[in-house]
């Protein structure tokens, strides 16, 4: 049976069509997927992400566990609230899960990770946190909205108090903050996202989500399913887990170099995080693999699965989609290394010309240049 989030009544009031993702039963569009992409590409969209685990890591040395822990240097994180996007890894290499992980204090890091990768994640982080004496407290009494698009900020800091309000305001980047909305309720403000879009993630208590979600939706932000969230993470050239990316793939061949750091210890010693020899050794031969974007000028749609044919060899698409906002197909695919050439992909025994290109696709509702 599906797990529900709190806001599943809330969905179905609306007239979302559901489906099963990951085990949980979520919304893929309210109406009109189209729609719901361009809204938050224009305007202001939300999603209901509170499916997705938020994860407490306490203990005084919690920040010498996540240097072991993740591919990217949380030594990079000495403000409180500042946010860094990264990948754990197995000891081949391979993605177990990206996350984003939160600095609230020294004996206090934050971590997002993926719904459907709950169970292993967690299992993973326990066992890895024993040497460490990190304490890991999943926290369930959670709910996530997400609320993305060039307005969607403004939306949210007019759903807090005064006092609150320009802190939010002057949020950068990936970087959060606890605030309090005009009925008193804490949340957890965070200026990420997952769209391409600028906005922000609130968690807030599972017994205050579906009033904040009404509270957005009267303030003009339209509800959106997994059907946009998918087609703009896409334009956005960000990997699903999963799909993109899973624990046969490295971040190198997963087009995430720039989430790897072999950093060293103060004493110049290489920084010891799990993955990092096979990282190292993948690096000095060379990846096999890459990760490249895609767009097909003819009409039709790029699908996870398909044969692509390349000057290098043989690969095939990972996330492939229509762009509402390019009005193209647009994919990932992962070919051998090397000069593609020209590419082409197997639709239905047809080979279809396409154009290999850099990503992201589209950048705050901006087509990037050669796309």
């Amino acid at each position: 049976m599906s797990q529900k989030t709190v806001l599943n009544d809330t969905h179905r009031a609306l007239g979302a069509k559901m489906v099963d993702f990951g085990g949980w039963d979520m919304p893929i569009h309210y109406g009109s997927q189209i729609d719901e992409h361009h809204f938050v590409r224009r305007d202001a969209g939300m999603f209901d992400v509170s499916h997705m685990t938020v994860v407490d890591l306490t203990g005084a040395r919690t920040r010498a566990f996540l240097r072991h822990l993740v591919a990217n240097s949380v030594d990079k994180l000495q403000k409180p609230g500042k946010a860094l996007y990264t990948t754990m890894l197995n000891p081949q290499g391979g993605v177990i899960d990206d996350l984003i992980v939160y600095f609230m204090s020294e004996d206090w890091f934050r971590l997002v990770v993926n719904a459907a990768t709950r169970e292993k994640d967690v299992a993973w982080i326990t066992v890895q946190a024993g040497a460490f004496g990190v304490e890991v407290r999943e926290r369930p009494e959670f709910g996530m909205v997400a609320v993305q698009g060039p307005n969607a900020r403004a939306r949210v800091i007019g759903l807090l108090r005064e006092e609150d309000r320009a802190p939010v305001s002057k949020l950068a980047r990936f970087a959060a903050r606890e605030a309090r909305t005009t009925d008193g309720v804490e949340v957890f403000v965070a200026r990420t996202g997952y769209t391409g879009e600028d906005g922000f993630e609130v968690i807030v208590p599972e017994a205050q989500t579906v009033a904040f979600w009404n509270a957005l939706l009267a303030a003009g932000v339209k509800p959106a399913g997994l059907g946009a969230r998918d087609t703009l993470r896409l334009e956005a050239g960000m990997n699903l887990y999963g799909q993109d990316m899973d624990e046969t793939v490295s971040p190198f061949e997963a087009a995430l170099a720039w989430t790897v750091a072999l950093d060293g210890d103060a004493d110049g010693a290489p920084r010891e995080f799990v993955g990092r020899a096979a990282l190292e050794a993948q690096q000095a031969a060379g990846s096999a693999r890459q990760m490249v974007g895609l767009v097909m000028d003819e009409k039709g749609v790029l699908r996870h699965g398909q044969k692509v044919l390349a000057a290098s060899g043989e690969g095939e698409i990972l996330s492939g989609t229509f762009s509402p906002t390019i009005g193209k197909a647009i994919a990932f695919a992962r070919i051998p290394a090397g000069d593609p050439g020209e590419v082409r992909v197997d639709i239905r025994g047809r080979e279809v010309p396409v154009r290999v290109v850099k990503f992201p696709f589209v950048r705050d509702n901006i087509v990037q240049p050669g796309i």
